[in-house]
């Protein structure tokens, strides 16, 4: 079983881009982050209550990893925990190598489902310039590959702060690979 760190936990009750990070927020299980914008049995990203107010929440949490941040900074950018709108930051897993499927345990007590890849928007490039081809790029066979994080629902709730442990429990075989959602 992989191991990682929590190393921020951030909640917007707002629908800002950034997430003022906390000293802790609590997961509420099939809703979300306690408190942020995005918690809800439905979808609650604007422009998907647009498209269909009635779809599923998929994206109840959003988790990215901190070593995204490293990567930026060498291209440029200054980023931090938060203002890429995620609600935790890992550190030490590879969140985007995970199957569709896989539960992560945060803490003591919270497990969540991760559901799929952001799909990050221009909202981006608002706050830095050029950030937003640095988390969506193309690889040789022209494939888009996102890179800003993970979606994910909450199966169990429970508080979640800085420096607690991040187990994964893989689904079982076969894997599907992580799509948008």
């Amino acid at each position: 079983m992989e191991i990682g760190t929590v190393a921020a936990v951030c909640r917007s009750g707002e629908y800002t881009f950034h997430k003022p990070p906390r000293e802790s927020v609590t997961l509420l299980a099939g809703l979300g982050v306690e408190g942020d914008v995005h918690a809800g049995v439905t979808v609650k990203h604007r422009s998907r209550v647009a498209r269909d107010p009635s779809q599923p929440n998929l994206r109840q949490v959003h988790l990215i990893h901190e070593e995204l941040f490293a990567e930026l900074a060498a291209a440029g950018f200054a980023v931090r925990p938060g203002e890429l709108g995620e609600n935790v930051t890992t550190r030490g897993l590879d969140l985007l190598g995970l199957p569709t499927g896989t539960r992560l345990r945060l803490g003591g007590e919270a497990v969540v489902e991760v559901t799929g890849l952001r799909n990050p928007c221009v909202q981006i490039d608002a706050f830095q310039d050029g950030l937003l081809k640095q988390v969506v790029d193309r690889d040789a066979a022209g494939n888009v590959v996102r890179r800003a994080g993970v979606m994910s629902v909450v199966l169990t709730g429970g508080v979640v702060r800085p420096g607690d442990p991040v187990a994964v429990e893989l689904p079982e075989a076969p894997h599907r690979p992580l799509q948008q959602v």
